[in-house]
Protein backbone atom coordinates (compact mmCIF):
# COMPACT_ATOMS: atom_id res chain seq x y z
CA UNK A 1 0.00 0.00 0.00
CA UNK A 2 1.33 3.44 -0.90
CA UNK A 3 1.69 6.34 1.50
CA UNK A 4 -0.26 8.95 -0.45
CA UNK A 5 -3.29 10.50 1.21
CA UNK A 6 -4.46 12.06 -2.07
CA UNK A 7 -7.68 10.33 -3.05
CA UNK A 8 -7.18 10.78 -6.79
CA UNK A 9 -3.71 9.22 -6.66
CA UNK A 10 -5.10 6.33 -4.60
CA UNK A 11 -7.98 5.80 -7.02
CA UNK A 12 -5.72 6.03 -10.09
CA UNK A 13 -3.50 3.28 -8.65
CA UNK A 14 -6.42 0.83 -8.65
CA UNK A 15 -6.55 -1.78 -11.44
CA UNK A 16 -9.05 -0.70 -14.13
CA UNK A 17 -9.37 2.81 -12.69
CA UNK A 18 -9.18 4.24 -16.23
CA UNK A 19 -11.98 1.98 -17.51
CA UNK A 20 -14.17 1.77 -14.43
CA UNK A 21 -14.35 0.38 -10.90
CA UNK A 22 -17.62 -0.66 -9.32
CA UNK A 23 -19.31 2.07 -7.33
CA UNK A 24 -18.93 -0.14 -4.25
CA UNK A 25 -15.14 -0.15 -4.71
CA UNK A 26 -15.11 3.62 -5.21
CA UNK A 27 -17.13 3.96 -2.01
CA UNK A 28 -14.76 1.63 -0.13
CA UNK A 29 -11.88 3.92 -0.99
CA UNK A 30 -13.80 7.14 -0.36
CA UNK A 31 -15.20 6.02 2.98
CA UNK A 32 -12.73 3.55 4.48
CA UNK A 33 -9.28 3.91 2.91
CA UNK A 34 -6.88 4.20 5.89
CA UNK A 35 -5.22 7.36 4.53
CA UNK A 36 -7.98 9.10 2.58
CA UNK A 37 -11.28 7.65 3.78
CA UNK A 38 -14.10 9.70 5.20
CA UNK A 39 -14.67 7.41 8.18
CA UNK A 40 -10.96 6.99 8.92
CA UNK A 41 -10.20 10.72 9.05
CA UNK A 42 -10.09 12.81 12.21
CA UNK A 43 -12.81 15.06 10.83
CA UNK A 44 -15.81 15.74 13.09
CA UNK A 45 -18.61 14.02 11.22
CA UNK A 46 -21.50 13.89 13.68
CA UNK A 47 -23.09 16.98 15.20
CA UNK A 48 -25.87 19.49 14.70
CA UNK A 49 -23.77 22.32 13.28
CA UNK A 50 -21.15 22.85 10.58
CA UNK A 51 -18.45 21.69 10.06
CA UNK A 52 -20.07 18.38 11.10
CA UNK A 53 -21.86 16.81 8.14
CA UNK A 54 -24.90 15.16 9.70
CA UNK A 55 -26.51 14.30 12.99
CA UNK A 56 -27.93 11.03 14.24
CA UNK A 57 -30.21 9.99 17.08
CA UNK A 58 -27.12 9.61 19.27
CA UNK A 59 -26.68 13.38 19.00
CA UNK A 60 -29.72 13.62 21.26
CA UNK A 61 -28.24 11.75 24.18
CA UNK A 62 -28.88 10.97 26.96
CA UNK A 63 -32.57 10.95 25.99
CA UNK A 64 -32.07 8.59 23.04
CA UNK A 65 -30.19 6.12 25.23
CA UNK A 66 -32.88 6.24 27.92
CA UNK A 67 -35.59 5.46 25.37
CA UNK A 68 -33.60 2.60 23.84
CA UNK A 69 -32.97 1.08 27.30
CA UNK A 70 -36.66 1.30 28.21
CA UNK A 71 -37.68 -0.32 24.93
CA UNK A 72 -35.10 -3.10 25.25
CA UNK A 73 -36.24 -3.94 28.78
CA UNK A 74 -39.86 -4.15 27.66
CA UNK A 75 -38.99 -6.30 24.64
CA UNK A 76 -36.96 -8.71 26.80
CA UNK A 77 -39.70 -9.09 29.43
CA UNK A 78 -40.25 -11.23 31.38
CA UNK A 79 -36.50 -11.96 31.16
CA UNK A 80 -34.24 -10.08 33.58
CA UNK A 81 -32.12 -7.44 31.75
CA UNK A 82 -29.37 -8.01 34.34
CA UNK A 83 -28.72 -11.35 32.62
CA UNK A 84 -27.85 -9.63 29.31
CA UNK A 85 -24.89 -7.63 28.04
CA UNK A 86 -25.85 -4.55 26.03
CA UNK A 87 -23.62 -4.59 22.93
CA UNK A 88 -23.51 -1.58 20.63
CA UNK A 89 -21.99 -2.17 17.19
CA UNK A 90 -21.12 0.92 15.18
CA UNK A 91 -19.17 2.17 12.18
CA UNK A 92 -17.60 4.86 14.35
CA UNK A 93 -14.94 4.12 16.95
CA UNK A 94 -16.14 6.62 19.52
CA UNK A 95 -19.34 7.61 21.29
CA UNK A 96 -21.84 5.08 22.54
CA UNK A 97 -25.41 5.67 23.70
CA UNK A 98 -24.90 4.24 27.21
CA UNK A 99 -21.46 5.64 27.91
CA UNK A 100 -21.60 7.23 31.34
CA UNK A 101 -25.27 6.30 31.84
CA UNK A 102 -26.87 4.05 34.42
CA UNK A 103 -28.51 0.98 32.93
CA UNK A 104 -30.03 -2.32 34.11
CA UNK A 105 -27.85 -4.66 32.04
CA UNK A 106 -25.01 -6.89 33.19
CA UNK A 107 -22.55 -4.65 31.34
CA UNK A 108 -22.18 -2.35 28.35
CA UNK A 109 -19.87 -3.22 25.47
CA UNK A 110 -19.39 -0.79 22.54
CA UNK A 111 -17.73 -2.36 19.49
CA UNK A 112 -16.40 -0.82 16.29
CA UNK A 113 -17.37 -2.83 13.23
CA UNK A 114 -13.73 -2.89 12.16
CA UNK A 115 -12.75 -4.92 15.22
CA UNK A 116 -13.01 -8.69 15.52
CA UNK A 117 -15.64 -9.44 18.12
CA UNK A 118 -17.30 -12.32 19.91
CA UNK A 119 -20.76 -11.69 21.27
CA UNK A 120 -21.71 -12.82 24.79
CA UNK A 121 -24.05 -15.75 25.29
CA UNK A 122 -26.94 -13.45 26.25
CA UNK A 123 -27.02 -10.06 24.61
CA UNK A 124 -28.98 -7.05 23.47
CA UNK A 125 -27.26 -6.24 20.17
CA UNK A 126 -27.95 -2.64 19.20
CA UNK A 127 -26.88 -0.54 16.22
CA UNK A 128 -27.68 2.96 15.02
CA UNK A 129 -27.05 3.75 11.34
CA UNK A 130 -24.65 0.85 11.00
CA UNK A 131 -26.08 -0.75 7.89
CA UNK A 132 -26.45 2.40 5.79
CA UNK A 133 -22.72 3.06 6.23
CA UNK A 134 -21.76 0.10 4.02
CA UNK A 135 -20.59 0.44 0.38
CA UNK A 136 -23.32 -0.21 -2.17
CA UNK A 137 -23.58 -1.11 -5.85
CA UNK A 138 -25.51 0.89 -8.44
CA UNK A 139 -27.43 -0.42 -11.44
CA UNK A 140 -29.54 1.18 -14.17
CA UNK A 141 -32.05 -0.33 -16.62
CA UNK A 142 -31.03 0.61 -20.16
CA UNK A 143 -31.75 -1.02 -23.48
CA UNK A 144 -33.74 -3.85 -21.97
CA UNK A 145 -31.21 -4.95 -19.36
CA UNK A 146 -29.59 -3.99 -16.08
CA UNK A 147 -26.19 -2.32 -16.35
CA UNK A 148 -23.85 -1.91 -13.41
CA UNK A 149 -22.62 1.64 -12.92
CA UNK A 150 -19.02 2.26 -12.05
CA UNK A 151 -16.57 5.11 -11.65
CA UNK A 152 -13.53 5.93 -13.77
CA UNK A 153 -10.84 8.56 -13.48
CA UNK A 154 -9.47 10.89 -16.15
CA UNK A 155 -6.76 13.13 -14.79
CA UNK A 156 -8.25 14.38 -11.54
CA UNK A 157 -11.82 14.06 -12.72
CA UNK A 158 -14.18 11.22 -11.76
CA UNK A 159 -17.17 10.26 -13.86
CA UNK A 160 -19.84 7.59 -13.95
CA UNK A 161 -19.58 4.82 -16.53
CA UNK A 162 -21.50 1.67 -17.47
CA UNK A 163 -19.39 -1.40 -16.74
CA UNK A 164 -19.21 -4.07 -19.50
CA UNK A 165 -20.42 -6.78 -17.11
CA UNK A 166 -21.51 -7.21 -13.50
CA UNK A 167 -18.68 -7.39 -11.01
CA UNK A 168 -18.56 -10.78 -9.21
CA UNK A 169 -20.12 -9.42 -6.02
CA UNK A 170 -23.11 -8.02 -7.87
CA UNK A 171 -23.40 -11.05 -10.16
CA UNK A 172 -23.84 -13.23 -7.07
CA UNK A 173 -26.81 -11.11 -6.03
CA UNK A 174 -28.26 -10.41 -9.49
CA UNK A 175 -31.27 -12.66 -8.88
CA UNK A 176 -32.57 -9.97 -6.51
CA UNK A 177 -33.08 -7.56 -9.42
CA UNK A 178 -36.51 -7.11 -11.07
CA UNK A 179 -36.97 -8.83 -14.44
CA UNK A 180 -37.81 -5.52 -16.08
CA UNK A 181 -38.05 -1.80 -15.30
CA UNK A 182 -38.70 1.59 -16.83
CA UNK A 183 -35.90 2.95 -19.00
CA UNK A 184 -33.19 4.67 -16.94
CA UNK A 185 -34.54 3.30 -13.63
CA UNK A 186 -31.77 3.31 -11.00
CA UNK A 187 -31.42 1.01 -8.00
CA UNK A 188 -28.80 1.45 -5.32
CA UNK A 189 -28.17 -2.04 -3.96
CA UNK A 190 -27.01 -2.31 -0.32
CA UNK A 191 -25.98 -5.96 -0.71
CA UNK A 192 -23.12 -5.68 1.79
CA UNK A 193 -25.62 -5.25 4.60
CA UNK A 194 -26.37 -8.98 4.37
CA UNK A 195 -22.86 -10.25 5.28
CA UNK A 196 -22.67 -7.63 8.05
CA UNK A 197 -25.91 -9.00 9.49
CA UNK A 198 -24.66 -12.58 9.10
CA UNK A 199 -21.48 -11.70 10.98
CA UNK A 200 -23.61 -10.54 13.90
CA UNK A 201 -26.42 -13.09 14.03
CA UNK A 202 -24.33 -16.00 12.81
CA UNK A 203 -22.70 -16.15 16.23
CA UNK A 204 -24.31 -18.27 18.95
CA UNK A 205 -26.12 -15.90 21.27
CA UNK A 206 -29.67 -15.40 22.44
CA UNK A 207 -31.47 -12.17 23.18
CA UNK A 208 -32.60 -9.06 21.36
CA UNK A 209 -31.47 -7.65 18.01
CA UNK A 210 -32.39 -4.01 17.50
CA UNK A 211 -31.28 -1.80 14.61
CA UNK A 212 -32.09 1.86 13.98
CA UNK A 213 -31.54 2.95 10.40
CA UNK A 214 -33.26 4.38 7.36
CA UNK A 215 -34.43 2.09 4.63
CA UNK A 216 -37.27 0.91 2.46
CA UNK A 217 -38.84 -2.40 1.60
CA UNK A 218 -37.78 -3.99 -1.68
CA UNK A 219 -40.97 -3.24 -3.61
CA UNK A 220 -40.50 0.49 -3.04
CA UNK A 221 -36.81 0.37 -3.98
CA UNK A 222 -37.60 -1.61 -7.13
CA UNK A 223 -40.67 0.34 -8.26
CA UNK A 224 -40.97 3.76 -6.60
CA UNK A 225 -37.47 5.29 -6.45
CA UNK A 226 -36.48 5.75 -10.12
CA UNK A 227 -33.44 7.91 -9.30
CA UNK A 228 -32.14 5.48 -6.66
CA UNK A 229 -31.60 6.44 -3.03
CA UNK A 230 -27.87 7.24 -2.98
CA UNK A 231 -27.06 10.65 -1.53
CA UNK A 232 -24.38 12.70 0.17
CA UNK A 233 -24.15 14.71 3.38
CA UNK A 234 -21.73 17.59 3.72
CA UNK A 235 -21.90 20.32 6.36
CA UNK A 236 -25.55 19.54 7.16
CA UNK A 237 -26.65 19.63 3.51
CA UNK A 238 -27.98 16.66 1.55
CA UNK A 239 -26.86 16.31 -2.06
CA UNK A 240 -26.93 13.90 -4.98
CA UNK A 241 -23.49 14.40 -6.58
CA UNK A 242 -22.04 11.12 -5.36
CA UNK A 243 -18.62 11.67 -6.97
CA UNK A 244 -17.86 15.10 -5.55
CA UNK A 245 -15.51 15.59 -2.58
CA UNK A 246 -14.36 11.93 -2.40
CA UNK A 247 -13.23 11.16 1.13
CA UNK A 248 -14.61 14.47 2.39
CA UNK A 249 -18.35 13.80 2.51
CA UNK A 250 -20.70 11.08 3.68
CA UNK A 251 -22.11 8.65 1.12
CA UNK A 252 -25.15 6.52 1.89
CA UNK A 253 -28.27 4.88 0.50
CA UNK A 254 -31.43 3.34 1.94
CA UNK A 255 -31.03 -0.20 3.19
CA UNK A 256 -33.49 -2.97 2.28
CA UNK A 257 -35.49 -4.09 5.30
CA UNK A 258 -36.75 -7.29 3.63
CA UNK A 259 -33.22 -8.66 3.35
CA UNK A 260 -32.49 -8.09 7.02
CA UNK A 261 -35.83 -9.52 8.15
CA UNK A 262 -35.26 -12.63 6.02
CA UNK A 263 -31.80 -13.07 7.53
CA UNK A 264 -33.12 -12.87 11.07
CA UNK A 265 -35.83 -15.47 10.40
CA UNK A 266 -33.31 -17.86 8.83
CA UNK A 267 -31.05 -17.45 11.90
CA UNK A 268 -33.79 -18.59 14.26
CA UNK A 269 -35.19 -15.28 15.48
CA UNK A 270 -38.87 -14.82 16.12
CA UNK A 271 -41.03 -12.71 13.82
CA UNK A 272 -39.11 -9.47 13.07
CA UNK A 273 -40.88 -6.12 13.27
CA UNK A 274 -39.91 -2.99 11.35
CA UNK A 275 -41.65 0.28 12.16
CA UNK A 276 -40.97 4.00 12.32
CA UNK A 277 -38.82 5.35 15.14
CA UNK A 278 -41.84 7.29 16.38
CA UNK A 279 -44.06 4.20 16.47
CA UNK A 280 -41.34 2.09 18.10
CA UNK A 281 -40.82 4.44 21.02
CA UNK A 282 -44.56 5.00 21.52
CA UNK A 283 -45.02 1.23 21.65
CA UNK A 284 -42.08 0.31 23.89
CA UNK A 285 -40.90 3.42 25.76
CA UNK A 286 -44.14 5.26 26.55
CA UNK A 287 -43.52 5.50 30.32
CA UNK A 288 -40.04 7.00 29.84
CA UNK A 289 -41.39 9.55 27.38
CA UNK A 290 -44.13 10.51 29.83
CA UNK A 291 -41.57 10.99 32.60
CA UNK A 292 -39.41 13.24 30.42
CA UNK A 293 -42.50 15.28 29.55
CA UNK A 294 -43.71 15.70 33.13
CA UNK A 295 -40.38 16.10 34.96
CA UNK A 296 -40.04 19.72 33.83
CA UNK A 297 -43.71 20.63 33.75
CA UNK A 298 -44.28 24.09 32.35
CA UNK A 299 -40.76 24.29 30.90
CA UNK A 300 -39.47 23.60 27.41
CA UNK A 301 -36.30 21.92 28.65
CA UNK A 302 -33.42 20.59 26.56
CA UNK A 303 -34.64 17.05 27.30
CA UNK A 304 -38.08 17.87 25.93
CA UNK A 305 -36.48 19.37 22.82
CA UNK A 306 -34.44 16.20 22.35
CA UNK A 307 -37.53 14.06 22.72
CA UNK A 308 -39.47 16.18 20.23
CA UNK A 309 -36.70 15.91 17.66
CA UNK A 310 -36.51 12.15 18.05
CA UNK A 311 -40.28 11.70 17.82
CA UNK A 312 -41.65 14.39 15.52
CA UNK A 313 -42.67 13.03 12.10
CA UNK A 314 -41.06 16.03 10.42
CA UNK A 315 -37.73 15.40 12.11
CA UNK A 316 -36.49 11.89 12.93
CA UNK A 317 -39.73 10.19 13.94
CA UNK A 318 -40.65 9.00 10.44
CA UNK A 319 -37.30 9.38 8.68
CA UNK A 320 -35.82 6.50 10.64
CA UNK A 321 -37.10 2.99 11.17
CA UNK A 322 -36.37 0.35 13.80
CA UNK A 323 -36.02 -3.39 13.23
CA UNK A 324 -36.20 -5.70 16.22
CA UNK A 325 -36.38 -9.43 16.77
CA UNK A 326 -35.85 -11.83 19.66
CA UNK A 327 -33.99 -15.14 19.66
CA UNK A 328 -34.61 -17.42 22.64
Amino acid sequence: MGSSSDFFEIFAAEPNSATGLSFARFMELAMYHPLAGYYTSKKRRVGRDAPADFYTATTFSPVFGELVVAAAVKLLAPANPADYVFVEIGAETYGGILRGQKHPFASYQPISLGQPFTLPEKAVVFSNELFDAQPFHRVVWRGGQWKELGVLIHGRHLREVELPAFTPELAAAADRLPKTAEENYHIDLPIRTVPILDRIIGQKWTGLFIAFDYGKFWQELAENTPAGTGRTYFEQKQGNDLLSRPGKQDLTCHICWDWLEDGLIKAGFGEPRTESQESFFVRYAEDTMAKITTDDAGKFSSRKRMLMHLMHPGNMGQKFQVLNALRK
